[in-house]
């Protein structure tokens, strides 16, 4: 698996931004009322991360290091700006749906912890396909969370009516749904013992951090993979260094014995 490749895999689901690292709840939770709107979100988003990351890339040994962070908000703000434009004139429907989350996404931690912890340090092919692939991660994300409140909020997907209204449970499509359908979905994801960095019962070996957010992929820019090699070599390191000192006290133990033993020998030929 080729580099490119890898990132793509890793942001559809190993590092999924909504299911696995948890980052983005805001328009995760404001604009899934339906899975248009989560689609829509999601590819508006995957655009403004597909070329933030490029430009942010290609600008990487020219943006001084202490002015980065303004710069890539400058590069962000510029991109959904166009994203904004673009989506008025020719989805006006879809736009006034989003309404302000759309100028929001500027200050989506997706974006800006993609780009300090990816894209200032990687080349643009490799940075590029790092924001495709977290853009698909969240917009399939966004799209399923939207279609399970649109379902049993409005008994449709996509538009189109499935469940008769008298089975309908409008409180999908409000403000609380939002909540109750991450939980539920967050519930099956513990129950499976899924990856997660809110999951403490899933395999550690699944998740570099361990569900620790502190120490997580997203924010030490380094990948999932490396991470873990950094890990296993700590606990190997650690596991060498115990057996030594052990070896080291038992050497001593057995000389200290040793000396004892002649001690006790020379004192009764005297």
């Amino acid at each position: 698996m080729n580099k490119c490749t890898e990132r793509l895999y890793n942001g559809i689901i190993k590092e999924n931004p909504t299911f696995i690292l948890m980052l983005g709840m805001c328009p995760t939770l404001a604009t899934t009322t339906s899975a248009i709107n989560g689609l829509g979100m999601g590819l508006s988003t995957t655009a403004v991360l597909m070329f933030s990351n490029l430009i942010i890339s290609l600008l990487r040994k020219i943006i001084p290091d202490r002015v980065r962070i303004p710069a890539f908000i400058v590069i962000v703000a510029s991109l959904v700006t166009i994203v904004q434009l673009l989506m008025q004139g020719y989805v006006p429907s879809l736009y006034a749906s989003l309404g302000i989350y759309i100028p929001l996404i500027v200050v989506n931690c997706i974006i800006l912890g993609r780009a300090e912890s990816y894209a200032c340090k990687n080349g643009p092919a490799e940075s590029f396909f790092d924001g495709l692939g977290m853009g698909l991660g969240f917009s399939l994300s966004l799209t399923v969370i939207g279609m399970c409140r649109e379902l049993i909020g409005a008994g449709a997907v996509f538009g189109h009516v499935i469940i008769p209204e008298q089975f309908h449970i409008s409180i999908m499509i409000l403000a609380p749904g939002a909540l109750f359908t991450l939980a539920m979905l967050s519930a099956l994801q513990n129950k499976l013992r899924l990856p997660s960095a809110t999951n403490g019962d899933a395999p550690r070996s699944d998740l570099a951090c361990g569900g620790d957010c502190l120490h997580c992929s997203g924010c030490t820019g380094m990948t999932n993979h490396a991470v873990l090699a950094e890990k296993k070599a700590e606990a190997a390191a650690a596991a060498a260094a115990a057996k030594k000192a052990a070896a080291e006290k038992a050497l001593a133990a057995k000389k200290a014995a040793e000396e004892a033993k002649a001690a006790d020998a020379a004192k009764k030929e005297n």
